[in-house]
């Protein structure tokens, strides 16, 4: 028996499909017990669809989604157009058309995948999304499979490419901010707007779906705090490398005795944490947990045949669960009410960057704000003196939201004082 799927779009991961299916068929065919047939590829417009077929795609490629919606012999979807609209409505008809969904949508499934899923699970069909988080690392997958009778702590995150190949030329080269986004635009790594890589939004998207599968908690996208690169200097870079540290993107999701705290921030990681190795546009998800301890899952996050293959593998799940009678389970069965965690549970040591005027007394100031909020001095530099103004680093010791919160605040307000950056520091 033949199973019929359809792609909406056709662009570099949807490329990659009709590769794997045919280069490695008899393996996927033992796997799902079946032959999967791609039968129809929406694409934009009549001008893709003759570009497409003149480069020597033979495909069913059609520009309206009702003749794949519409057609009862597809059984299964796959949507890899991105963005949340139209993708947003076309997935809710397919899936109400009784179809199955795969996707590798993370912005859409963020925001919008709890109104998806109820729709699934209400037609009995399946909604998978493995290449939506670390594209070809299969971390969803081994959260709901193989970690199923362990508990989970703590997840810390390297999962977008861009600002990662950002932060690997930062840090081992030297370079800015705004040469090292040149150069990842340059390569076709960074968008032209590269606000969602480099703000921390699409790591902060990929948390939320991250939460669910190792929490069982519904997080919301407005509750994972999230904070980009942009404002990360040489001077930062340089002093985080003398004090033992490498500075990366890290998104983080921890259980605290009061609930569970998502974020994205750049953050001091000890040079022989595992995730400090995870360079160029590599991808890894670190997990802490009471069962095995730590592990790590590492590889690459995007490009064709990494994210082509975690969408193959959504697909021969589906079939075999069709070959099976399982078919309409839960991607992931794990559900917790979700509970925030309240800000004085959420701790790390911080960095503060200040600039200060190079005069007695000041560094005794700084440590009277801080004192004043009950946070102590781990490591205290000053760097740079140049008559008139200082450098002071600090590394304090751990202190909760609301302390971070009070200590900048208390800095911002005195005239002495430029608070030039503050970024989460990880304990060796």
């Amino acid at each position: 028996m033949s199973i019929k799927i359809a792609l909406l779009g056709f662009g570099t991961v949807a490329s990659g499909i009709p590769f794997l299916l045919n280069e490695n068929k008899d393996k996927i065919v033992q796997s799902a017990k079946s032959d999967i047939e791609i039968t129809k590829v929406l694409v934009k417009d009549d001008e893709e669809k003759n570009r497409l077929l003149e480069a020597g795609n033979d495909f069913n490629f059609v520009t309206n989604v009702d003749e794949i919606l519409n057609d009862s012999e597809v059984t299964i979807v796959v949507e890899l157009m991105g963005r949340i609209e139209p993708a947003k409505t076309f997935i809710t008809r397919a899936l109400e058309a009784g179809k199955h969904v795969v996707t590798a949508n993370k912005d859409l499934l963020a925001v919008h995948g709890r109104e998806l899923l109820e729709i699934a699970q209400k037609k009995h069909v399946a909604l998978y999304y493995e290449a939506a988080v670390a594209g070809g690392i299969p971390i969803l997958r081994t959260l709901v499979n193989s970690l199923a009778s362990d508990k989970i702590t703590r997840v810390l995150g390297v999962v977008n490419g861009t600002s990662n190949f950002m932060m690997t030329k930062m840090v081992e080269e030297g370079w800015t901010y705004e040469a090292a986004l040149a150069e990842a635009q340059r390569l076709g790594f960074a968008e032209s707007d590269p606000t969602n890589d480099v703000d921390g939004i699409d790591a902060a998207y990929k948390m939320v779906i991250l939460s669910q599968f190792a929490f069982g908690m519904d997080i919301q996208f407005k509750d994972v705090a999230h904070q980009g690169i942009r404002q990360i200097t040489p001077d930062d870079v340089a002093v985080a490398q003398e004090l033992g540290y490498v500075i990366k993107l890290v998104g983080s999701i921890e259980e605290t005795e009061s609930g569970i705290a998502a974020e994205v921030s750049p953050t001091f990681l000890p040079k022989s944490h595992p995730l400090a190795n995870v360079n160029g546009v590599m991808n890894a998800v670190f997990v802490e947990s009471i069962g095995i301890g730590e592990s790590m899952y590492y590889g690459p996050g995007a490009g064709q045949k990494p994210t082509a293959t975690s969408v193959v593998a959504d697909i021969i799940r589906i079939v075999r669960r069709l070959n099976e009678g399982t078919i309409g389970k839960a991607f992931n069965e794990y559900r917790r009410e979700l509970t925030l965690a309240q800000e004085k549970d959420v701790k790390s040591d911080y960095y503060f960057s200040i600039q200060a005027p190079d005069a007695k007394g000041q560094v005794l100031k700084l440590a009277e704000i801080f004192n004043s909020e009950g946070v102590s001095f781990k490591q205290i530099l000053q760097h740079g003196a140049s008559g008139e103004t200082a450098h002071v680093v600090i590394i304090t010791h751990s202190l909760d939201k609301g302390q971070l919160a009070a200590v900048t605040e208390k800095i911002k307000a005195d005239a002495d004082f430029n608070l030039l950056s503050t970024l989460r520091v990880l304990g060796a």
